[in-house]
């Protein structure tokens, strides 16, 4: 029979269940952060019974661990997208596109950051974090080809692009940016850093012009 044993007392199939348990987990985490989600009431709003969650995860850690490697999917969606939509330079479209998900999603960007850098990953949060470094270094290598970019160091490019895209993300979650006009703001400020801030050095002052 197709979908498998019922797992439930609305008879989700056992292979689903447990993404409807993390679909739920993150609906929640939406609506009041990674503190608002409980086991039980993941539960309630699936549908099954207070026990059926712990046949798929060991306790609430686990399931919101679930929860943020689906979040990290889903932020990879986005970044890709966002890239294949840019119009202009796809590294700069990305670090918007950072943003834009920190505005969007403020309670995910939270999750994600607090699991991607408060103790051990699980795999697939190591796989999302590596695939994405992969990625912005595939654009940041496609930009200095295509001229765009300098022909800088490349490593140091990246970490500049996610210094400033993670920054700004975290100032407006933080709410030192308003969120109405957080991408607006955001997009002058990596144009001005793009350009440089520094002017560039000119004749020295003083001393001698050459003619005597």
């Amino acid at each position: 029979m197709p979908g498998g044993r019922a797992d439930g007392r609305n008879g989700h199939p056992r292979g689903a269940l447990r993404e409807v348990l993390v679909a739920v987990a993150v609906e929640m985490v939406d609506e009041g952060g990674a503190a608002a989600v409980s086991v039980r009431e993941v539960a309630r709003r699936a549908g099954v019974s207070s026990g059926a969650p712990f046949r798929h995860f060991a306790d609430r850690d686990a399931l919101l661990e679930a929860a943020a490697e689906a979040v990290a999917a889903h932020f990879f969606e986005t970044q890709v997208r966002a890239a294949e939509e840019a119009t202009g330079l796809r590294f700069r479209a990305v670090g918007l596109g950072v943003v834009g998900y920190a505005v969007t999603y403020p309670h995910r960007f939270e999750l994600l950051r607090s699991m991607l850098n408060g103790g051990p990953r699980s795999p697939l949060l190591n796989r999302a974090s590596a695939m994405f470094d992969a990625f912005t270094a595939e654009l940041v290598d496609a930009g200095r080809e295509s001229g765009e970019l300098r022909d800088q160091d490349p490593a140091l490019v990246r970490l500049a692009g996610h210094a400033l895209a993670y920054g700004l993300a975290q100032m407006t979650i933080d709410g030192y940016l308003p969120r109405d006009d957080a991408e607006r703001l955001s997009a002058q400020v990596l144009d001005l850093l793009g350009e440089g801030i520094m002017t560039p050095p000119g004749p020295p002052s003083g001393g001698h012009d050459g003619i005597s």
